[in-house]
């Protein structure tokens, strides 16, 4: 059975959730480098969890990380890491929230 087929069974909420990704985001190109860095931060933080409750979060997550600007999640101090850490909004897990950080050094290296 394939995905297309299955959001056919989904409640009208859940199939505006994955609709939207479907349709918009999985499987397109990605040319931004923080759009990119976005990507990596969400399927870090659905390790272990359903890509659904990982959707239903993005906002919050966008909101959280300064938009996936990898300049200025690079730059987080210890006060941004305990705010990402109380924030409800996101996965509040220290190993995800320093891979995102430590990533975002990286990807400032490598660039």
């Amino acid at each position: 059975m394939s995905y297309c087929s299955v959001i056919e069974f989904m409640t009208e909420e859940r199939k505006a959730l994955h609709k939207n990704y479907h349709d918009n985001h999985y499987g397109f190109p990605i040319h931004d480098d923080n759009e990119l860095f976005c990507r990596l931060v969400m399927e870090i933080n659905q390790a272990g969890l359903s890509w659904e409750t990982i959707l239903k979060k993005e906002i919050t997550f966008r909101k959280a990380y300064h938009n996936f600007n990898i300049k200025k999640v690079a730059a987080y101090t210890e006060k941004d890491r305990e705010r990402l850490l109380a924030d409800a909004g996101i996965i509040r897990n220290r190993l995800k929230v320093n891979a995102a950080i430590e990533n975002a050094k990286t990807i400032l290296l490598l660039q």
